[in-house]
């Protein structure tokens, strides 16, 4: 990570002259623009820099859409301010000579952006100071490693693409020998950016595969998480390869993201565990309570597209009943570790979320349970997918109905979010709805 005394020094020995300016959108993907260094230092540092506010207001193609409060063509597609936060600074080293700083976003008035990804973490988090914890946090990201370019890929229709391994390669060494060479340029260029990278290992699908970095403070995990994201694609492009982040590329397994969570107190103290009984807290208890109550509603903001409903398949380790166990991967809710190591693992995610907006999710349906003094449910124990438990949504209209009607999230993140990410699923669903697959001409072109 860098300082801006150190990028200063930087700049002026003619080793970085860019800067990346960047902002996480609703879709989890970094936006934003590149400034010549020496422009940056000499003018955007004092002056700052803005951006039209559809860029919260889009489909994933980038279309302007209808719906959204804040941004329209009636109300002139104003701009957002972009205010770096410096704690993000750091170098790309996979880039020439470029450094990215990532920003919060402010309306001309100097008020939060209260739909801003971003944003939404950081309510939440102040919300759990308030009470005197901070959340600690880590993801774990699976992608699908292709051996074709992207714009092959996109040439074929995103279909018969090459995986980089052809068999099962879940902990195979000799797997990731195989494409070594990306994995490793991946991992160092990562940790040279500022993120302490654990490791690499091969997962079930052909070419699939995950690269771990160590739990940290929530927004730098979330933070780190879209950098690398960002970071991944360009690597894999840059070696003429393409990888993906869908939760569910094909018929075989999908690509999760599991979050890892716990509370510590604000001078590092535990809260999950209680160390003189040796067991979890009441506070942990309640929290894993108000996470599982919360489920089905927040549902939408773990798994935000259509594509990643086609994850929750039985006995496929994505989970589908809503149910906590100890080290039971069958649960949508994993509890890990004790003592200091004590963390529960929300196996909902795909590898197409939005970080800030499941870890936020999280910590407002923990507190939800804390400030309710809930009891929790007891532990599933063997085959959650066979024990007729409460499901996760199956679809997303059904996440997005339960989403738009609960009083939980409406409490916790105000109207104004919630009405956001309901628009945002009403156009994902409305451009589904209006799509003609390749599944239905190949059933119905000739047959029917």
């Amino acid at each position: 990570m860098l300082t801006l005394d150190r990028l200063r020094r930087l700049v002026a020995d003619g080793e970085v002259d860019t800067v990346v300016m960047a902002f996480t959108d609703m879709q989890g993907r970094l936006q934003g623009k590149r400034l010549h260094a020496g422009y940056f230092l000499n003018v955007a540092l004092e002056s700052g820099t803005e951006g039209c506010n559809y860029l919260l207001a889009v489909d994933i193609d980038m279309n302007t859409v209808d719906g959204y409060a804040i941004s329209s063509w009636e109300r002139g597609y104003g701009d957002m301010e972009w205010v770096p936060d410096w704690r993000t600074l750091r170098l790309l080293p996979h880039l020439p000579a470029t450094a990215m700083v990532q920003c919060d976003l402010l309306w001309p008035d100097h008020e939060p952006v209260a739909e801003s990804p971003r944003t939404i973490l950081t309510a939440q988090l102040d919300r759990a100071r308030e009470r005197g914890w901070e959340a600690h946090a880590g993801t774990e990201l699976e992608f699908i490693l292709f051996e074709d370019t992207y714009e092959e890929a996109q040439a074929r229709n995103y279909q018969r693409l090459r995986a980089s391994n052809q068999y099962n390669i879940d902990y195979s060494v000799l797997g990731t020998t195989r494409v070594e060479p990306l994995l490793r340029d991946i991992r160092n260029t990562m940790y040279a950016a500022g993120m302490d990278v654990e490791g690499a290992k091969g997962e079930c699908n052909l070419g699939q595969h995950e690269i771990g970095f160590l739990f940290n403070e929530a927004l730098v995990t979330a933070d780190n998480h879209v950098v690398y994201k960002t970071a991944a694609k360009e690597i894999a492009a840059l070696r003429g390869k393409s990888l993906t982040f869908m939760a569910k590329y094909d018929q075989r397994e999908g690509s999760s993201c599991h979050v890892h969570l716990s509370l510590r107190g604000l001078d590092g103290e535990l809260v999950f565990w209680d160390a003189e009984r040796g067991e979890r807290s009441r506070v942990y208890d309640q929290f894993i309570s108000g996470l599982l109550a919360t489920m089905r509603d927040f549902t939408l903001l773990y798994a935000p597209n259509i594509n990643s409903y086609k994850r929750f398949a039985d006995g496929s380790f994505a989970p589908t009943a809503i149910a906590w166990g100890m080290d039971n991967r069958t649960c949508a809710v994993r509890l890990v570790g004790s003592g200091p190591s004590a963390r529960l693992e929300n196996r909902v995610p795909g590898g197409d979320v939005n970080p800030y907006l499941a870890i936020a999710a999280m910590i407002a349906g923990g507190l939800h349970g804390i400030e309710n003094d809930l009891d929790p449910v007891p532990p599933t124990e063997g085959n959650a997918y066979t024990q007729g438990l409460e499901l996760v949504p199956r679809t997303l209209r059904e996440a997005r109905d339960a989403f738009a009607s609960s009083k939980v999230a409406r409490s916790a993140f105000g109207d104004a979010v919630v009405d956001h990410y309901t628009n945002m699923a009403d156009v994902e669903l409305q451009a589904f709805d209006a799509a003609v697959t390749d599944w239905e001409l190949r059933r119905g072109f000739e047959r029917m």
